[in-house]
């Protein structure tokens, strides 16, 4: 009877918590060079990805659940070396948050936990914990400091990053000021560390941050805020990084080396919006000593080039369409430059159209020189 008391008890407060989910479709048809820059093919193919959120509050208590179900249509390019590479990504996590590609007649498809976590918030704590995504700096176009969830410029969905498992917890001192940590679980059964605080100074806000594995050690920066009353908004980020690395004999050794960048946002009355972005690193890598640290926590920081500067630009022409403008260009022996445009056509609540395109240019052996161009056709509808 007690613990038919207590079954009853807990279905009930279930019910009556505050639950929601969603479906949301993603479907690229995709014009693309070989992920090889040394392979001279190029691929048509297809790239969906149905996606569920889950959603579930009680009180001050919370659970969210994100999952995919992605499938690549094309043998000849689920076949190839560039999906290989595809294959081989995987979450820095003990357990796979992923299944293994299916390979059928003419493509592949797998499934992927994209995010599942729970927690506790309130006025004063938040506390967090399993797969979850962990924000650093105050980068637009780059996160020089975020060895958790680094964006990936450069990707089609930038965004678009694998979970860590971790446990993270801010505390609210005031209304501008936090002190927060970070505690997450590795493949190799490590465990990284992260703690910081935040503090606002009339305008500005300043955030010091520390991050700490087995391999690497981090101590970072970030401070924004607004230049007077020109509606301009200025921001930097730094991280001076020390970290053990793969070498191409096949050691490993140590390096320290600082990245930083200046940026600058400014939303003019007519509707555009401009940021502008500078990044700088005091250390460079070669692309084959990038392709030996491919599964390394500091992948996102290590840079062909010392200084980089981008420009993001996004404007609505109307209700329906909108568009956006990336530019980037690397200033190396031999300059080269990424160009990312797209137009997108918001048919309703539910139905979006996106194309767009990811244009490299420069010398054959530079930095973008020698990647090929990808265009694409985007088609998004949620319910």
């Amino acid at each position: 009877m007690m613990k038919k008391c207590i079954y009853t008890l807990l279905f009930s407060t279930v019910l009556c918590a505050d639950m929601s989910w969603r479906m949301e479709n993603t479907n690229f048809t995709i014009s693309q060079a070989s992920y090889d820059p040394y392979e001279e093919v190029r691929y048509l193919y297809n790239y969906n990805r149905l996606r569920g959120y889950a959603d579930w509050n009680e009180g001050n208590f919370f659970i969210k659940a994100i999952g995919d179900v992605v499938n690549y249509l094309e043998e000849e390019f689920t076949e190839s070396r560039s999906f290989s590479y595809i294959e081989q990504l995987h979450s820095d996590t003990y357990w796979k948050t992923r299944s293994r590609f299916n390979h059928y007649s003419n493509g592949a498809v797998n499934s992927k936990l994209y995010r599942l976590y729970g927690g506790y918030e309130d006025d004063k704590n938040r506390m967090v914990l399993g797969l979850q995504n962990i924000t650093m700096g105050v980068g637009h176009i780059w996160t020089p400091s975020n060895l958790f969830n680094p964006r990936n410029t450069y990707a089609l969905e930038p965004d678009e990053t694998f979970g860590v498992t971790a446990l993270s917890y801010t505390r609210y001192l005031s209304d501008k000021s936090q002190i927060y940590g970070v505690v997450s679980h590795r493949e190799d059964k490590s465990y990284k560390y992260a703690a910081g605080i935040k503090a606002s100074l009339g305008t500005v806000d300043i955030a010091l941050n520390t991050i700490k594995s087995d391999d690497t050690k981090m101590a970072a920066y970030a401070i924004e805020g607004d230049l007077g009353e020109t509606g301009i908004e200025l921001r930097s980020e730094g991280a001076y990084i020390k970290s053990t690395i793969n070498t191409l004999n096949g050691s490993s050794e140590e390096k320290a080396f600082f990245q930083g960048i200046i940026g600058a946002d400014y939303a003019f009355q007519k509707g555009l919006n401009l940021t502008v972005e500078a990044l700088y690193s005091s250390e460079t890598f070669s692309y084959d000593e990038v392709l030996a640290n491919i599964s390394s926590e500091i992948i996102g920081d290590l840079l062909l080039s010392h200084f980089y500067l981008g420009t993001s630009m996004s404007y609505d022409f109307t209700i329906y369409l909108s568009g956006t403008l990336l530019y980037i260009e690397s200033f190396n022996d031999e300059n080269s430059r990424f160009l990312s445009p797209n137009l997108t056509y918001t048919l309703n609540d539910n139905n979006t159209f996106t194309i767009g395109a990811q244009i490299y240019g420069g010398p054959k052996e530079s930095e973008f020189g020698m990647w090929g161009n990808t265009y694409y056709l985007k088609y998004l509808f949620s319910y």
